[in-house]
C-alpha cells in the first residue's frame, strides 16, 4: 500500500490552498493511505475534508530546541507519524516543516526547489525537489506542482469540504437570531485581517456599507479577533449591521457556505469563501492578488497597483494601496454579483 505524509501546518488560509493537491493525490492513488500533519487550528478545517486517514497535530513549539520538553515531543511526534515506508510531500518550505517531514522517517521527502522555498535551508530535509516555479502564478498551482514528483499531472482545483448538517442548523439558527429572513440575499463584511496592512479602513466600511443596504439583502459584520470585534463592534455602532457572535473554524466555514458574497480582505475567510465557491469581492493591498487572491472569473477584486505593491510587510504607515480603494469601488462589485453571479442562492 502507498502511504503519504502531507505536511503542512499553518497557516488557515495556505491549509486551504493546499486541499486541491490533497484531492488530486487521493484521485491519483485512490487506495493509498493518506495522513495530514498540520498546527492546532488546521485540525478544524481538516475534520471538514472526507478522506484524510489520520490527522496528526504538531503544536506550534514542538519542534523548537531549548522549549521544555523539546526531546520529549520530538520522540512523541516520531512514534505518532514514523513510518519508514512513507512519502512526506512539504508543501510549507519551512526549516520547521522540513524538519517534520525527516522526523517522520519518511525515506521519500518531497519538497519545493530552494529558490521556491519560504526558509531555503527546508530544501536539505528532502529527497527530492521541484523544478522552480514563478512565484507570481497562484500557490494552489505551485501546491499541484509538487504532485509531478509523484507523476501527477495538473487538474482542476477540487476542494473537498464537507459542511455537516449540524453545522449548517447552527448557522440558520445564529442568522435568524440576528433578523435574516430566507430569501434575503446574505451578505458578510470580514472587517478584519491578523495583518493590519489587509485591514480595509473603519470609515469606508462605514461609506460603502449603506450602498448595499436595502429590503433584499442583509449586510452581517464578520471578524475572527478580540481586535477585529472592536473593529466591527464601531462599524455596528455607525451602521446598525449586525455582527456575528465568536464563532468556530467550522462555524465560520459553515456561514460563508451560507453566504451569498464575502467582502474581505487577503484572509483566511476569503480563502474559505473561494473554497466553498461562494462569490468573493476581495480587497488587496500589500499582497499579490494572482498568487493569493480569487481563481474564479466571476469573482472581483479591488486591487490598485503603485510603486510599492506586493511589498508583503505587516506594517506600513502609508497604505496608501488601500487608501486606493474607495467605497464606491467596492459597492460597484459587489452589486454587479448580487445582481449577476448564477452562483447566488445556489447554497440552499
Amino acid at each position: 500500500m502507498n502511504r503519504f505524509l502531507i505536511v503542512r501546518l499553518s497557516s488557515l488560509g495556505d491549509i486551504l490552498h493546499t486541499l486541491p493537491a490533497f484531492s488530486a493525490l487521493r484521485r491519483g492513488f485512490p487506495d493509498a493511505e493518506i495522513s495530514w500533519l498540520t498546527g492546532e487550528k488546521g485540525k478544524d478545517i481538516l475534520s471538514l475534508v472526507p478522506g484524510i486517514d489520520n490527522i496528526t497535530v504538531l503544536p506550534e513549539s514542538s519542534l523548537k530546541p531549548g522549549k521544555k520538553g523539546f526531546i520529549k515531543n520530538v520522540r512523541s511526534f516520531r512514534r505518532s507519524v514514523r513510518l519508514k515506508d512513507r512519502t512526506a510531500l512539504d508543501f510549507q518550505g519551512l526549516i520547521k516543516s522540513g524538519a517534520a517531514a525527516w522526523l517522520s522517517g519518511a525515506e521519500r521527502r518531497l519538497g519545493f526547489g530552494k529558490a521556491n522555498c519560504r526558509e531555503p535551508l527546508a530544501a536539505l530535509f528532502y529527497t527530492e525537489k521541484t523544478a522552480f516555479f514563478p512565484e507570481t502564478r497562484h500557490v494552489i498551482e505551485k501546491n499541484l506542482a509538487l504532485l509531478e514528483l509523484l507523476g501527477i499531472r495538473k487538474g482542476d482545483f477540487v476542494f473537498p469540504l464537507d459542511i455537516p448538517p449540524p453545522l449548517k442548523a447552527f448557522t440558520r439558527t445564529m442568522l435568524a437570531e440576528r433578523g435574516f429572513q430566507p430569501g434575503r440575499q446574505l451578505i458578510l463584511l470580514n472587517v478584519g485581517a491578523a495583518w493590519e496592512t489587509k485591514r480595509w479602513f473603519t470609515d469606508k466600511w462605514v461609506q460603502m456599507i449603506p450602498h448595499l443596504v436595502d429590503g433584499e439583502r442583509f449586510p452581517l459584520l464578520l471578524w475572527g479577533s478580540p481586535v477585529e470585534r472592536a473593529i466591527a463592534e464601531e462599524i455596528h455602532r455607525r451602521t446598525g449591521v449586525p455582527l456575528v457572535p465568536g464563532l468556530s473554524i467550522p462555524q465560520v466555514m459553515a456561514l460563508i457556505h451560507r453566504a451569498d458574497l464575502l467582502i474581505s480582505g487577503d484572509t483566511f475567510a476569503l480563502q474559505a469563501a473561494c473554497a466553498l465557491d461562494r462569490p468573493v469581492v476581495g480587497l488587496f493591498g500589500p499582497t499579490d492578488p494572482k498568487r493569493n487572491g480569487p481563481f474564479s472569473l466571476l469573482d472581483k477584486v479591488a486591487f490598485h497597483p503603485s510603486e510599492c505593491s506586493l511589498c508583503y510587510k505587516r506594517k506600513c504607515s502609508d497604505l496608501g494601496c488601500l487608501q486606493a480603494i474607495t467605497p464606491e469601488d467596492v459597492a460597484g462589485m459587489a452589486l454587479d454579483i448580487l445582481n449577476n453571479d448564477a452562483r447566488i442562492n445556489t447554497h440552499l
